[in-house]
């Protein structure tokens, strides 16, 4: 959001003097030794130029600002997204499926190397906002998030837990149009490949760019999205 800068007004400065003729007693009272006085007389544009100076830094630091903030975030280049079925019916409201997710149930040891990428690390927000652009998840508990690098390439999955399928899908629907998830690891954003998926009271964002062949990505990218099977053993156990 545009902020704009203030600068001093004419209220903000004492009242200015009356001018005193030379030679009257206000203008004899100046002090003699000041090194200033001669120079202060002579250019009494000085200070309403500073005035003018320090209103033109402070408006285009605003201006800069703004731009900053305002600048788009990166979306993906593809992105496919679905909603959630029939299949996760017995998950479909978080009252079936209580207990939170946890990050060793969601991101195991099997899952710290997907073909050509390596996990990097894992977060867990409680402000499921924190992980979004564009877009909020009402009534979202947490936000479960790892991210992947290996040469040439990066990714990143969250799965977010909502409170009902109807939100879901409504989160998914955002990803589509309003905004997207945070990029929160270096990757050429430009051919990046992404999917969401609305899964029960769950929703699932993977995404993977770079400079690797279309493939790769691809390849990376189902990898990824293997990382919500952990909702099928949500549906097992609500079964």
């Amino acid at each position: 959001m545009a902020r704009t800068g203030t600068g001093a007004t004419p209220s903000d400065d004492p009242a200015p003097a009356q001018a005193t003729p030379p030679g009257s007693p206000a203008s004899e009272s100046e002090p003699r030794d000041d090194p200033w006085a001669e120079e202060r007389r002579e250019r009494p544009w000085a200070r309403p130029l500073l005035i003018a100076a320090v209103i033109v830094v402070v408006a285009a630091v605003s201006v800069g600002g703004w731009w900053w903030v305002g600048r788009e975030q990166p979306r993906p280049a593809t992105f496919h997204a679905e909603p959630t079925s029939a299949f996760y019916s017995a998950i479909d409201t978080r009252r079936n499926d209580a207990a939170p997710l946890t990050l060793q149930e969601v991101f195991t040891a099997a899952g710290k190397t997907l073909g050509k990428m390596s996990l990097a690390a894992t977060r867990e927000f409680t402000d499921c906002d924190e992980v979004l652009w564009g877009a909020t998840a009402p009534g979202c508990t947490q936000a479960l998030q790892a991210t992947y690098q290996g040469g040439s390439m990066a990714g990143q999955f969250v799965i977010f837990n909502l409170g009902d399928g109807r939100t879901a899908d409504a989160l998914v629907a955002a990803l589509r149009k309003d905004g997207f998830v945070r990029q929160d690891i270096a990757f050429e954003a430009a051919g990046s490949r992404a999917q969401a998926r609305a899964m029960g009271h769950y929703v699932t964002v993977s995404w993977v760019g770079g400079t690797a062949s279309a493939q790769d990505l691809l390849t990376a990218l189902i990898a990824l999205d293997g990382l919500g099977r952990v909702v099928q053993g949500r549906v097992i156990a609500a079964s």
